[in-house]
């Protein structure tokens, strides 16, 4: 309990009490134009770098979504290269554009985003930009038997990179998304039932250039879930969960797999170039996890 009556001196003496001190006054000048920029100032820097920017920024989109559009919250990484003559880049130009964008009604597409690289590359004076860009994307479930609905979502990204002097651009796209896998082996050597578990697909795709019409999103989540044990459902009654049940036990599937069979799926579509397909699932009578990966580029056949 307090010894002394309360009574408080006001904000700012408090502020004071506390530890503030009054602004020095200052001799470096305040306006913009006769500030040092340290980093356009020329001088040998040792090296050029790869890429330099600002990464973990959270910021409001509209994507692109089928024929509709929808939206959700995205975390970014911006950045270019940089010369070897300059110290850095102006890292507030990257959330200005960011913002710009936002301000200008911006639809996240392929095409958007690899002009929003470029654009970024011109801004900062560099011959290169890159960005990704990572937000959870919302789609209907029906459930098997009553077709009631609700929304599931998965996380996916897109990584591009443009290079202004070659006017080259490289798109990367990725999606994970959770399935149920039923274990082949346990429903061989039992005499009823097989344990099951949730597995955590990834998969990311570079596309070629031709890939304009190509519904990523849709053919991605397509891939994993039709080769797995069963999908996932927000809403499941008595009927439906009946049903999910007899599909995984009708669908047993090792993590080897489910790797092999999706790659099968983005190995037949002509958009992909090079893939990526990885599977984990949370064993259910184990501590530990199983995963199995591959890595398969189509243009190295």
């Amino acid at each position: 309990m307090s010894t002394y009556p309360i009574t408080l001196p006001t904000k700012e003496e408090r502020h004071k009490l506390f530890g503030s001190v009054p602004p020095v006054k200052g001799t470096k000048p305040t306006e913009k134009d006769k500030m040092v920029d340290l980093q356009n100032t020329p001088k040998n820097f040792l090296f050029a770098l790869d890429a330099v920017g600002i990464s973990n920024v959270k910021h409001p989109v509209v994507i692109q979504d089928g024929d509709k559009t929808q939206a959700t919250v995205a975390t970014f990484e911006l950045s270019t290269s940089l010369v070897q003559d300059r110290k850095g880049i102006n890292m507030s130009r990257l959330t200005e554009q960011l913002d710009q964008y936002h301000q200008e009604g911006w639809v996240v597409t392929n095409e958007s985003l690899i002009q929003f690289a470029r654009d970024l590359a011109e801004r900062m004076e560099q011959s290169e930009g890159q960005l990704t860009i990572r937000y959870p994307w919302f789609f209907t479930r029906k459930a098997p038997a009553t077709g009631l609905s609700g929304l599931m979502n998965a996380e996916v990204w897109q990584t591009v990179s443009v290079d202004t002097e070659t006017n080259e651009a490289t798109l990367t796209v990725g999606l994970t998304i959770n399935v149920t896998t039923l274990c082949p082996c346990s429903k061989e050597i039992s005499e009823y039932s097989a344990h099951n578990q949730r597995g955590y697909v990834t998969m990311e795709a570079s596309l070629r250039d031709e890939a304009d019409d190509f519904d990523w999103k849709q053919e991605l989540l397509d891939a994993a879930e039709s080769n797995a044990s069963a999908p996932l459902h927000p809403v499941l009654k008595r009927p439906d969960e009946k049903r999910v049940t007899e599909m995984a036990y009708e669908n047993p599937r090792f993590v080897e797999d489910m790797v092999r069979l999706i790659a099968a799926d983005l190995y037949e579509m002509d958009a992909i170039a090079t893939f990526f397909v990885e599977c984990r699932n949370e064993e259910t009578i184990h501590q530990h996890d199983a995963i199995a990966r591959i890595t398969f580029d189509k243009d190295a056949q």
